[in-house]
Order: C-alpha cells, then sequence, then structure tokens
C-alpha cells in the first residue's frame, strides 16, 4: 500500500507535491505543537542557568520517579524483577547500579513490552530508528512527551540562534520527495505548513547542486539543517560557484557524526556557524552546540554513564554510553547501551556562553559511513533502505567500486526471493544501476569490539580521488 501511495505521489506534477507534503506538514504541526510550547521552550531555556545542586535535585527525583515507573508499569521490567526475586534477589530498584545493561535485541524483539500498562499505544506516536544492523525500533512518545521534546529543541537548537519555528528553512533528509532516476528539478517540497523546504538527499549529484542552491536562493531560506554528508556537497557547490547570496543564520546538522573538514566548508559556504546535534528517537541522550562551539548535553533527556568493560569509569574517560531516559515516562528505557562512544568531561566548569549545562567532550564512532554513485552523488543514511518489511537479522552493505554494491545479510525463516528483489531495489533506487551482490551469510563478521560496521565503503585510492574531483 505504501510502495503504491509513493508512486502515485511521484507522479504528481511539483506543486501537488508541496501540497501533499504541507498536509502532512500540518498534521504534524498540530502533534508537536501546542498553547503550551512557547512556556516549555522559556522553562528550558531558564534551567540552562540552574547550578549544578539544583540540577542534582531535579534529576535524582525525575530518575527515582522514572525507576520506580519502570519496575511497577513496564511488562519488560516487572517481569525481570520478578524473576530476580524468585531467584533470591533482593537487591533494590531504587539504586541504577542495580538495573543491567538493556541491549538493543530485546527492544527490537518486542518494543511494545516496554510501554507502561497505562498507556494506550494507539493514543501514542511512532517513531521509529534503523539503528546500526538495519533492524529497525519501535518508540512510543505520547503527547506530552512529544512536545516536551519539540519545545527543547526550539529552545536549544533555534533560539540559542535566534531563530524561531516562523522562519523559513530548509531541511536535506531520506524522505523520497523524488523518484531517483528524475534529473530535472524540483528535488524538494515546500512545506508551508512548518515554512520548510524539505529537500531530497538522494539528488546531490555536482550538475544538480546548482538547482538547489538556487531553490535556497528563491525561497528566501534562512537557516538549514541536514545530515552533515548532505550538507557537505553543497557547500562545495556554493563555493565552487562563488555563491555569496547564500548566508545562513546557522546549518544544524544531525544524524552522523559532524567532520572538521564538513564544518569548514559548510561554514565558509553558508557564512555561519555549524551547530552539530545528538540525539535519537528512544530520547535517552541529547545535546547541542552552543554558538560558543561546545556541545551541551541536555539533562532532562537523560542520565549517561560512560562505561568500559562493564564498569562505569570515571568522568573524563572514554567509553561507551549507557543512557537512561528521563523524558519518556510512558516508554522507559534504563541503562540503554546505545551503541556510541563519548567522553564526560571531568570538570562541571561553565561554557563562555554562559550556560551550565554540562559538556559532551569527545562523541566518538556514529558515522554512517558515506557511499559514492558513479555520478559523484553522496549517499548517507543507507540504514533506512533495508529496513522494514524484510526478514533479516542484519546486514552489512560493501562498497566495492562505483559500479559494485555487495549486501551480507542474515536471514530468517521468513525470508523469501522477494525480500531479495527488494534489497537490491531499494539499493538500486538510492544509487542508481549499480551491481547489487547479496550474500547470504550465517553471522556478519565482527571486529575486536564485538561489533561490525553496517556501512562500508571500499573505493579506491583512484576512485575516491576522482569522486573528490567532481564534488
Amino acid at each position: 500500500m505504501k510502495n503504491k501511495l509513493l508512486q502515485f505521489y511521484h507522479h504528481l506534477p511539483g506543486p501537488l507535491r508541496s501540497v501533499a507534503a504541507s498536509l502532512r506538514g500540518y498534521q504534524l504541526r498540530s502533534v508537536r505543537y501546542g498553547p503550551e510550547t512557547e512556556g516549555l521552550a522559556r522553562e528550558a531555556l531558564e534551567r540552562e542557568h540552574w547550578s549544578a545542586d539544583e540540577w542534582a535535585s531535579w534529576r535524582r527525583k525525575r530518575l527515582a520517579y522514572i525507576l520506580e515507573r519502570a519496575a511497577t508499569r513496564t511488562p519488560y521490567y516487572r517481569e525481570q524483577w520478578a524473576q530476580r526475586r524468585r531467584n533470591g534477589d533482593q537487591s533494590s530498584w531504587e539504586r541504577l547500579e542495580n538495573w543491567p545493561i538493556l541491549e538493543k535485541e530485546p527492544l527490537r524483539k518486542n518494543s511494545a513490552a516496554f510501554v507502561a500498562d497505562d498507556c494506550r499505544i494507539s493514543a501514542m506516536e511512532l517513531e521509529t530508528t534503523s539503528g546500526t544492523t538495519f533492524k529497525p525500533l519501535s518508540i512510543w512518545w505520547n503527547r506530552e512527551t512529544t512536545r516536551t521534546w519539540y519545545a527543547l529543541v526550539e529552545a536549544r537548537c533555534r533560539r540559542w540562534y535566534g531563530l524561531a519555528r516562523q522562519d523559513r528553512w530548509a531541511h536535506l533528509g531520506a524522505k523520497w520527495i523524488a523518484p531517483v532516476e528524475q534529473r530535472q528539478p524540483p528535488f524538494w517540497v515546500w512545506n508551508s505548513a512548518m515554512q520548510q523546504l524539505y529537500m531530497s538527499s538522494y539528488h546531490l549529484a555536482p550538475d544538480l547542486v546548482p538547482h538547489y542552491l538556487d531553490a535556497l536562493s528563491r525561497y528566501r531560506i534562512k537557516y538549514i539543517w541536514g545530515y552533515p554528508s548532505s550538507l557537505y556537497p553543497l557547500a562545495i557547490g556554493a563555493l565552487k560557484q562563488k555563491r555569496r547570496d547564500l548566508k545562513m543564520a546557522v546549518a544544524i546538522t544531525d544524524a552522523e557524526q559532524l567532520f572538521d573538514y564538513q564544518r569548514h566548508a559548510i561554514s565558509d559556504a553558508f557564512q555561519c556557524h555549524v551547530c552539530e546535534t545528538y540525539g535519537m528517537a528512544e530520547l535517552s541522550a541529547a545535546a547541542s552546540e552552543c554558538p560558543r562551539g561546545n556541545l551541551h548535553l541536555w539533562p532532562e533527556v537523560g542520565w549517561i554513564e560512560v562505561v568500559e568493560n562493564g564498569r562505569v569509569v570515571p568522568n573524563g574517560t572514554s567509553g561507551e554510553l549507557v543512557c537512561t531516559g528521563l523524558l519518556n515516562a510512558e516508554m522507559p528505557l534504563i541503562r540503554y547501551r546505545l551503541g556510541d562512544r563519548g567522553i564526560v568531561p571531568q570538570s562541571s566548569a561553565p561554557c563562555p556562553c554562559g550556560r551550565t549545562l554540562p559538556v559532551l567532550t569527545s562523541l566518538e564512532g556514529r558515522a554512517d559511513q558515506v557511499l559514492y554513485t558513479v555520478d559523484a552523488r553522496p549517499i548517507g543514511r543507507l540504514c533506512t533502505v533495508i529496513q522494514s518489511n524484510i526478514a533479516i537479522r542484519e546486514a552489512q552493505i560493501i562498497q566495492e567500486s562505483l559500479k559494485q554494491v555487495r549486501v551480507r545479510y542474515v536471514s530468517t525463516s521468513e525470508f523469501t526471493s522477494e525480500g531479495a528483489r527488494a534489497m537490491t531495489e531499494r539499493i538500486q533506487a538510492c544509487m542508481g544501476m549499480v551491481e547489487v551482490i547479496l550474500e547470504e551469510v550465517d553471522r556478519i563478521p565482527r571486529g575486536p569490539n564485538g561489533k561490525f560496521k553496517s556501512v562500508i565503503c571500499n573505493l579506491s585510492a583512484e576512485e575516491r580521488r576522482a569522486v573528490a574531483a567532481r564534488i
């Protein structure tokens, strides 16, 4: 049904696609924002100047509430604690260290078991995320959580840079705005409900980038938001054309790690600060970069522990981020292993920006590898390609050359030839008519850390130089 609707949408003329996007935008706006939004954003800005003692008191109370609710109202945790009691374990659930670390697999297998039993899932908002192995996670937010989250985004992404929701902005994302084979603009839709120019991240070939730049100017875009791997080719195109009419208030990046070479190009092209953000649908941690260049954690969202070899390590030490969500009390995730690594600083010295929010010193290992097409389009976030309605346990995409992609996958008993064909079609929909080699394996090879990369680019040095010269 979704594929048929998408095909119908792709056959619409550009103006009607924008009408469809606007209708969806009005629906999302009614869910995300309400009369309470302004007050929630103002309160978030006020909390940024709380003392360490004020934050500690608030967070301890919120953590106690979340742990109690998880242990008594959430089926997965309630059964877990009941089993521990049957085995003679009398440890208290009021102490966070008594909870085991939660891996992603139990959440994938039965997401609904993590929703509190006094909630009605049908009345909640479903958020999905594919994670590092292409297997989707289903996360539910209620209306209060949704609006609180978007008020935080309003405060700590827009307001920090003097922006408001009413300002015109561009977003480069992974929605199927146009068929990948389309070679004529528009590669975007105008969402009038959110004053948003939503631009395809799948059409950023060097010869098409000038169309994007013209659209940014024509729509009078004030700030831009997107994946670093999508903003970078736009920036390179603007620099090559020596465009100086595209000055932005800020460029905001999400979903991928921001590298220095990307930051410099984006900043130079759009003549603005580049704000890196960090977050996930699981609402276990979040951070955004202030105008002084520090990545500030959002203490209301999650309680972060840094763990190495199964043990919590002191601040200032690199390790895996294990987080307990404080925001979404309807689907509490306790000591959830994010799969990311980072460093929380030892010192709580205030940032020169004046905010007392803690700083995430380093964020490591969360970048999806970017692949490249024959016509030099960067393709990031390929985890969104193989994530639903295909019976596989895990998969790995390897780019062997500009014309060949290999997919290693571990199937389930429900896997069919239709699933294999769908994998090929989805990759070709993003990357063009590359050769797709499907390789069924018993297990994806792991590295020394026990993990595997979901996307690998094995382009030769010569091919990489050729691509770089065309961007």
